[in-house]
């Protein structure tokens, strides 16, 4: 009995482990990638408190003495206090989302309950009003209810029953199957923070002590619905203010589980099992403990990068597996610049080697139409490259197999060889092949020289066509990821909010419309923030697109300019205060030149030019709303024109 007993407590530590390492994970994975959504927000404070409820009751388990536990037992009443007010708080954040926000009285309702729960830890910790350390006795340690407690637990259920109706209310305005579907995971999934929360050894009270068996089991079976319960409810959290499709969002969730709470709870149990059990082997040794730990971190590791992705693709790609490998294949056999450099550089290696040729070069064809240099071996030359035109053709001496060749030219000291595409017979670029002395024969004398030249210059070539081909593709992706992200975007917004993500200009409308601004303008010159930008939605950068050949980046740098110009003062530029927006934006961001060269420029502080810089962000956001309604009336009156 004591051995099982003994067992019991073992696993319930563990688990108690596993549950602070995974309620901490989550709550940096919803602050990492959903800090945006206030769904998120309010799940990730709600994690924070479970978290404090479960680092203290493992702190507890590992000491002996009422005196030290007692501290630790108070301690932990900040998150037991916090967690029903966080519970409502996170539950007012689903609802809002959505489609039924507050108008008040729920958000003033929160604000009082988190003071009732402050209330509540200042008894907990510094009176013995609400729980009490008289009774603290070893074995299984606890505190004792105190005269405030049925209070507290009046508390606790109306905060959670208050939040369950909001849950079910939230259920019902959800349409689509998907939605729904999430949303009743969701609310079975959180009852996992009250069973973590909610101090029952205070109404069981001295019952544990007579029955440690039943009370180890049935701690081990909360403990493990707990942190089942703890990964569904942020499974159904993590779709909230993200606009990636679903397999992302999945295959995210689930490699961060694999690489944190997985592995660190595992290691974290192997260090506790060798711990208790280790010393009763024979060849037990502590000095190779932490070389054991070390080889169990790698094997967890090396074990994850075997069946993360065959995984991924089983439980989370569906039907679309084909066109998901070919995109990872694509992303992995990608030829970058550098590669072609590499590439080109060890075709130009081999030939230098083989013709035994001093220098060599691959020029590119750019897109003015002239050859610019692209890798050269030995001592590149130092004069332009003409057109392909003005070099003369070279007229074989002896006969023999010199079609295989194609074309040859000659230039100075050169021969060089039209590089061409072999799907379009198109030119991509020169190679140019040195002559070992100004008495060489005009072309490769042997057979096996010319088959060589061939051969490698064939290799030049389909490298350049792959990366002309790759460069098409990426122009296509400019033009089409701004319009794939607003999908994305819309499709997110209206899982829950239905018809308004439709119907509302959620850009021009959103409060952070100044952050977008600040945002594009930090990257102006290139940058995630730009690319990226909400502002891409907006109908002037839409209409701008073909102005720039398609190009969403160009298109919205315009319109900031445009909403610039609109603050511009009349009249000449000056550095007087009634210019001082104008020219804070026109050097700061379109100039790209330094802040502190900005600051001396315009005679004011660093500070004062930050503050100055968020009353221009607002007056450029104004302007774009501006130039936004301006855009919806004349497309209004075209439509009624038409």
């Amino acid at each position: 009995m004591s051995t099982l007993i003994n067992g019991l407590t073992t696993a319930n530590q563990i688990l108690t482990a596993g549950i602070i390492i995974t309620a901490f994970a989550l709550s940096l994975y919803a602050l990492t990638f959903n800090l945006t959504d206030r769904v998120a927000r309010s799940f990730a404070a709600l994690l924070a408190f479970v978290t404090i409820i479960y680092f203290c009751d493992a702190v507890v388990s590992t000491l002996s003495q009422p005196g030290q536990a007692e501290v630790w037992l108070r301690l932990q009443w900040i998150g037991i206090a916090f967690v029903p007010a966080a519970y409502l708080h996170f539950s007012d954040a689903l609802l809002a989302t959505t489609g039924q926000p507050s108008r008040g009285r729920r958000r003033l309702s929160i604000r009082i309950l988190y003071v009732n729960a402050s209330v509540f830890l200042i008894a907990a910790t510094l009176t013995n009003i609400l729980v009490s350390g008289d009774e603290l006795t070893p074995g299984t340690l606890h505190l004792s209810a105190g005269p405030l407690f049925p209070v507290f637990i009046l508390y606790f259920a109306g905060c959670l029953g208050w939040a369950a109706w909001n849950f079910l209310r939230a259920y019902r305005r959800c349409q689509t199957s998907t939605t729904r579907r999430r949303m009743a995971y969701l609310m079975t999934s959180a009852v996992a923070p009250a069973l973590g929360a909610f101090p029952f050894l205070l109404v069981v009270g001295q019952a544990v002590v007579l029955h440690p068996l039943t009370f180890g089991m049935t701690a081990l079976a909360t403990n493990l619905a707990v942190a089942g319960l703890l990964i569904v409810m942020a499974y159904a959290v993590a779709y909230f203010g993200v606009a990636q499709p679903d397999r992302v969002v999945k295959a995210r969730l689930f490699q961060w589980l694999l690489r944190g709470p997985l592995v660190a709870s595992t290691v974290l149990a192997v260090y506790v099992i060798v711990n208790r059990y280790g010393p009763r082997l024979p060849y037990y040794d502590p000095r190779a403990l932490p070389f054991f730990f070390i080889g169990v971190l790698l094997l967890l590791q090396f074990f994850i990068t075997m069946v993360r992705l065959p995984m991924e693709r089983r439980l989370f790609y569906g039907p679309d597996k084909r066109e998901l490998r070919r995109l990872q294949a694509l992303e992995a056999r990608l030829l970058t610049s550098d590669d072609l450099r590499q590439f080109l550089e060890s075709v130009l290696a081999a030939l230098c080697d083989a013709l035994r040729t001093p220098s060599a070069f691959i020029a590119a064809l750019n897109a003015d139409g002239k050859f610019e240099y692209e890798v050269n071996l030995g001592q590149a030359p130092e004069t332009e490259l003409p057109p392909l035109n003005t070099l003369r053709a070279i007229t074989p001496n002896t006969p023999g197999p010199r079609s295989a060749l194609g074309e040859v030219f000659e230039w100075g000291e050169y021969w060089v060889m039209p590089l061409r595409g072999q799907a379009s017979d198109e030119t991509l670029g020169l190679l140019g092949l040195r002559r070992r002395a100004p008495d060489a024969p005009p072309l490769p004398p042997t057979a096996d020289d010319r088959l060589a030249l061939t051969t490698l210059a064939t290799r030049a070539a389909s490298a350049l066509e792959d990366r002309r081909l790759q460069q098409e593709v990426f122009q296509a992706l400019d033009r089409l990821l701004p319009q794939i992200e607003a999908i994305q975007r819309l499709r997110a917004s209206a899982a829950y909010s239905g018809t308004k993500a439709f119907t509302a200009d959620n850009v021009i409308s959103d409060p952070d419309l100044a952050h977008m601004v600040k945002d594009a303008f930090t990257h102006y010159w290139g940058g995630p923030k730009l690319t990226s930008s909400p502002l891409m939605d907006l109908r002037i950068v839409r209409r701008a697109l073909n102005e720039h050949d398609g190009n969403a980046v160009n298109a919205l740098r315009s319109v900031l300019q445009q909403a610039v110009d609109r603050i511009k003062p009349e009249g000449q530029r000056k550095f007087t205060a009634e210019w001082i927006l104008y020219n804070i934006l026109e050097m700061k961001f379109l100039e790209n030149r330094r802040v502190r060269e900005v600051a001396m420029r315009l005679a004011v502080s660093e500070a004062d030019l930050y503050r100055k810089q968020r009353v221009a962000m607002e007056e450029v956001a104004r302007a774009i709303i501006a130039m936004e309604k301006e855009a919806a009336e004349r497309a209004t009156d075209y439509e009624v024109a038409g």
